[in-house]
């Protein structure tokens, strides 16, 4: 349906600019870009290759240390978002990295923090006095206004990718951040005991949750991968996602994290996903294997450790070389809550 038509003549507008001196505006010469019709995002596909990513990783470590930096992170910006620190609407992500030997020191902040291991083995993250090791394909939480703080122990550099809900917090104008008074935490608690507790299908008995954020902090990618390993021989592959997995909170079920969905999926050898398209922006990670996914009318092709974006309600599909295994994350918890969620399952 085509948008009336609206005249401008001088009388409207001398009123239009007369009531802009009063901070006021004419609702009926915006409306339809307010209430469109359907989903309209600036944001645009966009793919980082890991490999041209890489050395200007290593060349920001030799310029800063962790310490200065507090964070050394290559931030993911999106090119069809005017330079904001953003890869979509909501969320932040960046390419973090820990040289042997360093530690980024203690803070505390009110976003909720994910990390995605690409790279290394053997350095570890601290959340609230318990350390996890870090291991390629493992998913860590840092859940909001909790204490943490990283090292890297090993002889290796080690890179995650951060995804954070940075921009949401700064829309709703609720950030705070504050520093610890020591470069690191001290153990309170024993390594593995938050999986230990809570991620073994049993709860303590007495345990009630206290946050909306999952009391298990690391899903380590072992266990991930054999349940999909698993899952591949004895059930039906989706047609629009292959064998895909959302991690959850064991005491709720609920999402892990509750400003952001966290999806592990497997796209078998000789699958390729029919289009599909949700209102949700999705940010991938490869994990395993080679492909292309094609994005509208962009084709992009990735292999492990590349990054890429597909903005929300934008069709989509993947196409595996063989078989191929995608981490990806998003907003739609946001949109769950507020039953903004929608999704369109196309059929070839």
């Amino acid at each position: 349906m085509a948008e009336p038509t609206k005249a401008r003549n001088p009388e409207r507008e001398a009123f239009y600019a007369e009531i802009g001196e009063h901070s006021l505006s004419p609702l009926w010469e915006v409306l339809h870009d307010l209430v469109p019709k359907s989903p309209r995002t600036p944001v645009l596909p966009t793919l980082w290759h890991y490999e041209d990513v890489r050395p200007f990783l290593m060349r920001a470590g030799s310029l800063i240390t962790a310490k200065e930096a507090e964070r050394r992170v290559l931030v993911l910006r999106n090119p069809g978002l005017g330079g904001r620190e953003a890869i979509t609407q909501t969320l932040y992500a960046g390419l973090q990295l820990i040289l042997p030997g360093e530690i980024a020191p203690a803070h505390r902040h009110t976003q909720s923090a994910l990390r995605f291991v690409i790279e290394g083995q053997g350095a570890y993250t601290a959340v609230n006095g318990e350390r996890t090791l870090m291991n390629p394909g493992d998913f860590i939480i840092t859940p909001s206004w909790t204490w943490h703080d990283h090292g890297n122990d090993s002889d290796k550099p080690m890179v995650w990718l951060d995804g954070l809900d940075v921009p949401l917090v700064a829309m709703l104008d609720t950030g705070f951040a504050e520093t610890y008074n020591a470069e690191k935490q001290l153990p309170s608690r024993p390594e593995g005991d938050a999986l230990a507790r809570y991620g073994s299908g049993l709860l303590p008995v007495d345990y009630k949750p206290e946050t909306k954020t999952s009391p298990v902090f690391n899903y380590p990618y072992a266990r991930t991968r054999e349940a999909l390993e698993s899952l591949s021989g004895a059930q039906e592959i989706d047609p629009w996602h292959g064998i895909k997995l959302r991690y959850v909170s064991p005491a709720t079920g609920d999402w892990a994290m509750p400003t952001m969905a966290t999806f592990m999926q497997l796209l078998p050898k000789g699958f390729s996903t029919q289009p599909y398209r949700s209102t949700d922006a999705m940010i991938y990670v490869a994990v395993e294997g080679e492909g292309e996914t094609r994005i509208g009318d962009t084709v992009f092709s990735w292999k492990p450790r590349d990054v890429f974006v597909v903005p929300g309600w934008t069709t989509h599909s993947h196409h595996p070389a063989g078989e191929a295994v995608l981490f990806s994350f998003s907003d739609r918890p946001i949109h769950d809550k507020l039953d903004l969620w929608r999704e369109e399952r196309i059929k070839h």
